[in-house]
């Protein structure tokens, strides 16, 4: 009896040992557990706040390019000053962003923008670079047809400028035609997100010698603003017959050249035209040597048979004709030539036959006729703060 209780005995404390063995081990597993989903809650709030904190910072690159492109509404460019801000909360959001906007000593100008959220902290940074509005030869919002025999190239280009570039925001089917034998010599972009082989409608015989492909985004064509100078000039009416014009700024109502009828540019001539241009047969503008026509067209503009833009300089920038949002039509007849840069962001511009064009242009839609010719001059990318309808945008950046 006595052996019993004792082996019994010895029986109760093994099993209070091995229970308080097994409170044990799971004691130190459920710590183990909360460790464990303690530490996860911290890396996923330390992630979180990384997000938020990116978030803040693009937020801060973002305002700093706006603020940037401001700047370059004002003329001349006054780079004395630059946009920075410090500690600004986002809208609806406990995080804030910082930036700077500094410029190196080859005038590269760079923003640094950092982010706030919570206990953590991103910084961005980006170089910009200036975008014109030629840096394609060819733009239109809408659709592009090139007739028979039409030819699109590009001149005074180098090994850095690659290949020419025709584009278009449209992404609807068969709105980009190149009908029999005409050549786009460089490459085809359309809208985003569409498919180049739906929208591009390639003939036989047309040829496009470089790649196909869609824009990452939409590419904004900015609405023509006219100096407020100009604007504030008055009127001296139309012009209809021979007219010479010195260097300065002049503000007319219409020009109607009748047949052989001359427009002489002599000098730097700024020409703000709040209705329409229409060049009769045989009329001209000539811009002289040395000279040079900036022209604002608020209504349409047509140039009939034999009638041409007169460019002497050979320099498309010296020849710049911007058609205003009431601007819907831009016709150049046959044997008509432009040496210049067209930019009309609601206009359908048409190139008649045999019609030949040295520049660029950008139009609400585009149409170049049989054996037309359109020559891209790539010094047209080139541009400074003081031109028109520039804008900043990223280059290169980097993020810590």
């Amino acid at each position: 009896m006595k052996t019993f209780a004792k082996l019994n005995l010895k029986n109760n404390g093994s099993a209070i040992v091995l229970a308080m063995f097994a409170v044990l081990i799971l004691f130190i597993m459920g710590v183990a557990l909360l460790r464990i989903g303690l530490t996860s809650r911290i890396y996923a709030i330390r992630n979180a706040e990384q997000m938020r904190a990116k978030v803040a910072a693009d937020a801060g690159l973002t305002k700093a390019l706006y603020e940037m492109n401001k700047k370059l509404l004002s003329k001349p460019w006054d780079g004395s000053t630059l946009p920075s801000a410090s500690d600004v909360q986002l809208e609806d959001s406990p995080d804030f962003y910082s930036y700077t906007v500094t410029k190196d000593a080859s005038g590269v100008y760079f923003i640094e923008s950092t982010g706030d959220a919570g206990s953590s902290q991103r910084t961005v940074r980006t170089s910009l670079r200036l975008s014109g509005p030629f840096d394609f030869a060819l733009f239109a919002d809408d659709a592009i047809t090139l007739y028979n025999s039409a030819t699109i190239d590009q001149y005074n280009n180098g090994p850095e400028d690659g290949s020419l570039q025709v584009g278009t925001n449209n992404t609807t089917k068969k709105e980009v035609a190149i009908k029999n034998s005409a050549v786009i010599n460089g490459d085809v972009l359309v809208g985003p997100g569409g498919d180049p082989a739906v929208v591009i409608d390639c003939f036989p015989g047309g040829i496009i010698t470089g790649d196909t492909g869609s824009l990452a985004q939409e590419n904004e064509l900015t609405d023509v603003t006219v100096p407020a100078a100009l604007v504030a000039l008055p009127s001296s009416g139309t012009i209809s017959g021979n007219t010479p014009l010195s260097a300065g700024s002049y503000k007319y109502s219409s020009i109607g050249l009748g047949n052989s009828k001359v427009l002489t540019i002599n000098g730097q001539v700024t020409l703000y035209v709040t209705g329409g241009v229409t060049l009769n047969t045989s009329a001209r503008i000539d811009v002289n040597q040395t000279a040079s026509l900036v022209m604002y067209i608020g209504g349409n503009l047509e140039g009939k048979n034999s009638s041409s833009f007169n460019n002497k300089t050979c320099v498309p920038k010296n020849l710049r004709v911007y058609g205003l949002n009431s601007c819907t039509s831009m016709v150049f007849k046959n044997g008509s030539a432009l040496y210049g840069a067209v930019y009309a962001p609601n206009a359908n511009v048409t190139f008649d036959n045999s019609a030949g064009a040295y520049g660029a242009v950008v139009a609400n839609s585009f149409e170049q006729k049989n054996s037309a010719a359109f020559h891209y001059d790539t010094n047209l990318k080139d541009v400074t703060v003081n031109d028109d309808l520039v804008k900043f945008v990223y280059n290169k950046w980097n993020e810590d």
